[in-house]
């Protein structure tokens, strides 16, 4: 079976938010932030000089990939969407390209994506990589430059607290050294990815998308790309984040035509409010409301991702995990 064919028929997955934005947990010198947590560096307008202290201190000792995965196996979930690198540039993989990641910048010293992607091959759960291939906030010239606040008004896109000139930023250079070098360590070290998730394409050019498809497809031919690696590429559409009354026809960000061509679909969900872990924010769905949620959805052809935001410590929260055993029975 391909991808393509196990992805339309795959249902229900879960997606994982982890990084160093979950020890400041929304939190920040006496300030919460009301919106999703793994924007915090952005919302709070952290200097990358003060964010980097996180990696000295990271060091989720509870972390733990079989549990993780075993979770998602035991509700019914068939595949796992992890972030290998968020917005703020930090990398759970062991990367070449700088110390900015768990396995050299930190105490915890471990690559989290070969943990989960040998967990995932030895339980039989199929394994994604999410990656943001054009916001960087580390990187001078990480990508949004050119795109404003975020709908909240309150988020800048890029980095434009350390590096305001946004005028004479270059998201090419960015582009051209850590993001190629980068996507190309992701896609040969963790084995076969049933799929790259891609997010937030701004300035990123037609081309460059292309090159990145066409990486992936090099090292990885079987291995599906979602349409927010923008400008009309991919194998399948992402619809809007927590879009649960999604309608195919709708005109939605993220390339709908990606899914009018190939009929492959994804929701990306939240379980509470949140994708990074906010030690406050404790909106849970109930199970039954996720049930809900998930046989609509997949009644119309579209996949639930559903996403968790684990703790400080690589703990998936508690109520996440009673609500996962209660999918499970």
């Amino acid at each position: 079976m391909t991808n393509k064919e196990w992805f339309k028929q795959a249902g229900f997955g879960m997606m994982i938010h982890f990084g160093l934005y979950a020890i400041p947990a929304g939190e920040w010198k006496g300030r919460r932030m009301p919106y999703i947590g793994e924007w915090a560096q952005s919302y709070f307008r952290i200097p990358n000089a003060e964010y980097e202290n996180f990696a000295r201190i990271f060091n989720p000792i509870c972390f733990s990939a079989d549990e993780w995965v075993s979770a998602a196996k035991n509700a019914g979930m068939q595949y796992m969407v992890t972030t290998s690198k968020h917005h703020d540039g930090f990398c759970l993989f062991d990367s070449e390209w700088d110390s900015f990641n768990s396995k050299k910048g930190t105490p915890f010293g471990r690559d989290i994506i070969y943990e989960l992607a040998n967990a995932c091959a030895r339980q039989g759960l199929k394994f994604g990589l999410y990656y943001s291939q054009e916001l960087d906030w580390h990187d001078p010239n990480g990508g949004g430059y050119k795109s404003g606040h975020t709908n909240c008004g309150c988020m800048s896109w890029t980095n434009d607290w350390d590096y305001p000139d946004n005028e004479h930023k270059d998201f090419s250079k960015c582009f051209e050294g850590k993001i190629k070098t980068q996507f190309k360590e992701i896609l040969t070290k963790y084995g076969d990815l049933c799929l790259i998730w891609c997010d937030t394409p701004h300035v990123i050019s037609e081309s460059q998308s292309r090159e990145l498809y066409d990486m992936i497809k090099h090292y990885q031919p079987d291995c599906l790309v979602n349409s927010r690696i923008g400008n009309g590429i991919g194998d399948y559409r992402s619809c809007g984040d927590n879009q649960i009354d999604f309608k195919k026809e709708e005109g939605r960000p993220y390339a709908i035509s990606v899914g009018e061509r190939t009929g492959l679909y994804e929701c990306p969900a939240t379980l509470n409010n949140t994708w990074g872990y906010k030690s406050f924010d404790n909106d849970w769905k109930p199970a039954s409301r996720v049930r809900e949620i998930r046989d609509r959805l997949n009644s119309q052809g579209i996949n639930y991702l559903l996403n968790i935001g684990p703790d400080y410590l690589g703990r998936l929260p508690a109520p996440a995990l009673d609500i996962l055993r209660e999918l499970g029975e």
